[in-house]
């Protein structure tokens, strides 16, 4: 099959402003697109509410049963169904990996959007795992560009030894400028997205973005063959990467252990 002659794809994006995702999706509506496929609970809770009738795939978002996007995993119900990233239970792998690059590890940043459904719970998480680890746990809410620079400042006055970003909409479209401030602040840093170590991030451990979108094209394939949405269990990762880049860990003066270069599935020199 090829673009333009057996499909056409309607691109929309909106760069991290979730104030913008409504009309996009009422625009889609409007021109009738036989399915929407989407990343992020805040676009696609809007493209739930500007449409119940057209198939929606979800490509990846944190937990789409507690954001209410789903019924549940099995039976997802209405016109929605795709993939988890499971976001909340990676946070609390992010810090037993920090914990690994760091042992005397005590204070630890959690870099979120507050405006992020999944927030609460992967915050949740990584404040228990933390508590039992005994170390301490320093929120961060950044929902601008400005509120991540003074964001890293309050993280440093608060004596925080490493960080760890939960990612949304609007912080995955601002990994270069949080890989910077990282390094510059001397922080060991670490996110899902791969794409963050590829931009000068420490670390990075999830899921493949890419690999998540393909596999949604194979639900819009079974949408379009007759299957209903609702009825498609929405699917969660089996595959995750630990990727590192040794080059920003020499420019923070760590030295990786064996025991963390020996598991990576990558590493950036």
């Amino acid at each position: 099959m090829w673009e333009g002659k057996d499909f056409v794809i309607e691109p929309r994006y909106g760069d991290g402003q979730y104030g913008s995702l409504a009309g996009l999706a009422e625009e889609l509506v409007r021109l009738k697109v036989d399915i929407i496929v989407t990343a992020g609970s805040p676009a696609i809770r809007a493209a739930q509410q500007a449409t119940t009738t057209i198939p929606i795939v979800i490509a990846a978002t944190g937990d789409p049963v507690a954001s209410g996007l789903v019924a549940s995993l099995a039976r997802p119900g209405g016109n929605t169904t795709g993939l988890s990233i499971l976001s909340p239970d990676l946070a609390t792998k992010h810090l037993q990996l920090m914990a690994m690059l760091l042992p005397k590890l005590a204070r630890v940043a959690v870099l979120t959007n507050p405006g992020s459904s999944t927030r609460s719970a992967a915050l949740s998480a990584v404040k228990n795992a933390a508590q039992a680890a005994g170390m301490t746990i320093v929120p961060i809410d950044a929902r601008t560009v400005e509120e991540i620079i003074r964001g890293f400042v309050n993280l440093t006055l608060a004596q925080a030894e490493a960080v760890i970003v939960v990612p949304d909409s609007f912080l995955n479209g601002q990994t270069r400028r949080i890989a910077e401030l990282s390094t510059r602040y001397r922080l060991p840093s670490i996110m899902e997205l791969r794409e963050y170590v590829a931009e000068g991030g420490l670390m990075s451990y999830g899921s493949q973005t890419a690999a998540n979108f393909r596999h949604a094209a194979a639900y819009v394939d079974k949408i379009l063959k007759g299957a209903k949405p609702g009825e498609i269990p929405v699917e969660q990762p089996t595959k995750f990467d630990l990727v590192i880049n040794l080059k920003t860990a020499k420019a923070l003066d760590i030295d990786m252990p064996p025991s963390l270069l020996a598991i990576a599935n990558e590493v950036i020199e």
